[in-house]
Order: structure tokens, then sequence, then C-alpha cells
């Protein structure tokens, strides 16, 4: 506890992985939501043909990915900070 309060222990892993698994399940809802502007960015005018399909599944897939890279890195600089920490005791 009292490394808790003198923040020599960070929770910030933890809120982290919360906040990771959050977006996760947002962001295919954000992504299904700004659909059309995706769509008309791209110059596909049909919802339902193999090409807006195969898009959808690939800017999913991609936004995953890189949130996922995003919190590890996060997760890992305080994982480095801690390794640093206990072994200069």
């Amino acid at each position: 506890m009292y490394d808790f309060l003198t923040f020599k222990t960070f929770i910030t892993p933890t809120v982290l992985i919360c906040f990771y698994y959050i977006g996760a399940v947002i962001m295919p809802i954000v992504i299904y939501y700004y659909k059309r502007k995706i769509f008309k960015y791209f110059g596909i005018t049909v919802a339902i043909n193999w090409k807006a399909k195969f898009l959808l599944i690939v800017l999913f897939l991609f936004a995953e990915l890189i949130w996922r890279m995003g919190f590890e890195a996060l997760i890992g600089y305080f994982q480095i900070h801690n390794a640093i920490l206990h072994s200069a005791h």
C-alpha cells in the first residue's frame, strides 16, 4: 500500500488494459457509423458490393492492430520503468 501511495507502483498498466478493451469494442461501432463517409472517400457507391465489404474488413483489422500495438508500447514502457526501478534497489 505504501508503494501505491508514494507512486512507486503505477496503476497505469491496469487502466490501459481496461481502456484497450473498451476501445476494441467501440471501434467496430465507430467504423460502421462512419461507413458512408469512408465509402465516399474511397469512391465506393454501393454498400453491398464486395469492395465495400472488403474495405470494412480491412479497416477493422488494421484499426484493431494499430490500437493493440499502441497499447502494447505503452504497457511495455511501464514494464521497463518497473524493471529499472526495482533493479536500482
